[in-house]
């Protein structure tokens, strides 16, 4: 297994759970088996994954991993191309999310390359062309925010994530007001609070958005109180859950049916088939998955493109990412156009796109 340590400025700073970052580190990984090669990317964030350290120690464990057997296991089941897998390659990645990631993913490449199929047609037997995606829109003065909800909409986008709660509710609501009467009533508009709220401002938060007509409404409360998010349901607009998902999990948050939308990162998750899993299983419990990064570089944000576009039907994703980084590892095979991305046609991810990185 070849592997390359990376590191990324982000064109502005990023606020996280664990703190503020500026840069985006990990290694990417290659194999090589009957002939074909397998890209991944292994990009941890602590909050959602493991630290670099404990990620690059993960991969250290199966750096002499046999590619033939993981090709060969990804073509058992390619959807769930790790599970045939020899244990000694599993079990090192069972507290690893992106160093599985990049297992997966490189695996899942080399088999659709050998298969000459994309990687979303090894998940889903009719995938998309194109996956729908938002625009974000952060914190700022109404005027600002409005303004940049107009240059998206410009853009092509129809779908827009306001961030919300870093200032008092009436501010938001008004930023929020002034971008619906801004964009009209064809755009969709979705608010992502990151948990600021307590649980009596997240109810006079939705009871005053439905009367905007927003899409959802993100991650109002801490991620922990899944009674508060079940109890903000059925109000008039949607509760999708981000964070939760890292700190209570996918099980609990559906038990107690506690989110009308998941928001998926299958570099959290632990790879795209996993990704792709948790989203079927979603969907079978009335629950609309969209996939988004963790502010990835390019192998793993094509990746995740191909991940939404294997769900039938879905909502705009937060896949538009790639323009938070300052540089990235190699061009970007499928960039937004018009707030859509287009699904990679190459066999696998992107064929041999990001083959000269090693």
């Amino acid at each position: 297994m070849d592997r390359r340590a990376f590191a990324l400025d982000l064109s502005h700073p990023l606020a996280t759970a664990t703190g503020t970052i500026s840069r985006r580190e990990g290694d990417l990984v290659r194999i090589e088996a009957d002939g074909v090669r397998g890209v991944g990317e292994a990009t941890p964030l602590p909050g959602w994954t493991e630290s670099l350290a404990d990620c690059r120690a993960a991969l250290d464990v199966i750096a002499d991993a046999d590619a033939s057997a993981l090709l060969d296991a990804a073509a058992a089941s390619p959807r769930e191309p790790l599970a045939a897998a020899p244990t000694t390659v599993t079990t090192p990645l069972d507290d690893a999310p992106a160093a599985r990631h990049a297992v997966e993913s490189a695996a899942l490449d080399a088999l659709g390359r050998r298969e000459e199929r994309p990687l979303a047609a090894l998940l889903d037997d009719d995938p998309a062309d194109h996956v729908p995606v938002n625009a974000t829109i952060g914190d700022a003065s109404p005027e600002e925010t409005v303004a940049a909800a107009i240059d998206a909409v410009d853009a092509g986008f129809d779908c827009l994530k306001v961030k919300v709660g870093a200032g008092d509710l009436d501010r938001d609501v008004t930023r929020l007001r002034a971008v619906r009467e801004a964009v009209g009533p064809d755009v969709a508009v979705r608010a992502d609070a990151n948990g600021a709220w307590d649980r009596e401002t997240a109810e006079e938060a939705v009871e005053t958005f439905a009367t905007l007509g927003l899409d959802y409404l993100e991650q109002p409360l801490p991620a922990d109180d899944l009674s508060g998010h079940a109890a903000l349901r059925g109000r008039g607009v949607d509760t999708a859950l981000d964070e939760t998902l890292a700190t209570v999990g996918v099980d609990d948050v559906l038990a107690a049916a506690a989110a009308d939308v998941l928001v998926l990162k299958p570099m959290a998750l632990g790879g795209p088939a996993r990704a792709h899993a948790v989203a079927r299983r979603a969907r079978e419990a009335g629950v609309d998955p969209v996939v988004t990064t963790t502010v990835d570089a390019a192998p793993a944000r094509t990746a995740a493109v191909h991940v939404a576009a294997a769900v039938p039907d879905v909502r705009p994703c937060g896949l538009a990412t790639g323009d938070a980084l300052e540089t990235d590892v190699a061009p970007d095979p499928a960039p937004v156009t018009a707030g859509a991305v287009p699904v990679s046609d190459g066999p696998g991810v992107a064929g041999d796109a990001f083959d000269d990185l090693f």
